[in-house]
């Protein structure tokens, strides 16, 4: 499912129970200096991560300071993250001129800690490359690094290398839970695009070797995946980025299962396993 870009006043794009991803939950905030935004979300552990701007966040109490350094864009510094437990209040206060923040969701039943992520706590992996048109970074703000302290929830940012390119291939699907072979995540993400009038393809395939899905995302495009495989790309010429959010119905580690009529390829593409890997 495809939501194009708009202005949602601070109220969730994926709201608790969505019909399509109701493991996941997801909101932009968008505030000026010195406004202040309150939320909680009951049966929900959340992720606050600026895109832009700086806020001081509050989680029952507990202080995070100046949250956030990047400036214009997502591109422009490294991401930084406070986890919010099951329910709580979480406040963000603007410090910086204006403000862009990602409220990441998963649903679960425990209460945990809060805590921040920043600097060597950003765990960073680069795998692909140019000749097969796969090249790409992914920095993980809820990832294995923080493995035991969160509940199903794996917050991401997955940039592009160079100019255009495949993203998610080869095609894998997390629709079900069948373990050891694959795990049921529901995911979400939100694309922006270097320049801003870039845009690219977002492909949903049900059943392997069977007509799919497209949609064409632009800069603010929020997709909804809920089942199937699911690749992406940007047209030549332009960067990609997108915020990933996966809440996992059983567990938290990710276990994808790879297309098979692609599968073979996992083998072309240097450092897919490592990136496999992090998905915990």
């Amino acid at each position: 499912m495809h939501i194009p870009p708009f202005d949602n006043r601070n109220a969730p794009i994926v709201d608790a129970d969505n019909p399509t991803v109701p493991l996941n939950y997801f909101n932009i905030v968008k505030l000026k200096a010195g406004e202040a935004f309150e939320y909680r979300v009951p049966g929900y552990e959340t992720c606050i991560v600026p895109a832009t701007g700086t806020v001081d966040v509050e989680v029952e109490g507990v202080a995070f300071p100046r949250l956030g350094n990047r400036g214009v864009d997502v591109w422009d510094g490294e991401p930084e993250g406070v986890y919010v437990p099951v329910g709580a209040k979480a406040q963000m206060v603007c410090v910086s001129a204006t403000a862009e923040v990602f409220v990441a969701g998963a649903r679960y039943d425990t209460v945990l800690e809060p805590f921040d992520v920043r600097g060597d706590g950003i765990d960073p992996v680069q795998y692909g490359s140019d000749d097969t048109k796969t090249h790409r970074k992914i920095k993980h703000i809820l990832g294995q690094k923080q493995h035991g302290k969160v509940g199903r929830l794996l917050v991401s940012e997955l940039f592009t290398v160079g100019q255009g390119g495949w993203s998610g291939f080869p095609s894998h699907k997390h629709d079900t839970d069948r373990l050891p072979d694959e795990t049921r995540h529901d995911e979400t993400y939100n694309f922006r695009f270097r320049p801003r009038h870039g845009s690219g393809v977002q492909m949903l395939q049900r059943v392997d070797n069977e007509p799919g899905d497209a949609y064409h995302i632009v800069d603010g495009s929020t997709i909804l995946l809920d089942r199937g495989y699911h690749p992406c790309a940007a047209l030549p010429g332009y960067e990609m980025y997108y915020f990933t959010i996966l809440g996992g119905l059983s567990q938290r580690s990710l276990v994808q299962f790879f297309q098979p009529t692609h599968a073979d390829q996992l083998e072309t593409i240097p450092g897919i396993k490592d990136m496999v890997a992090k998905f915990k």
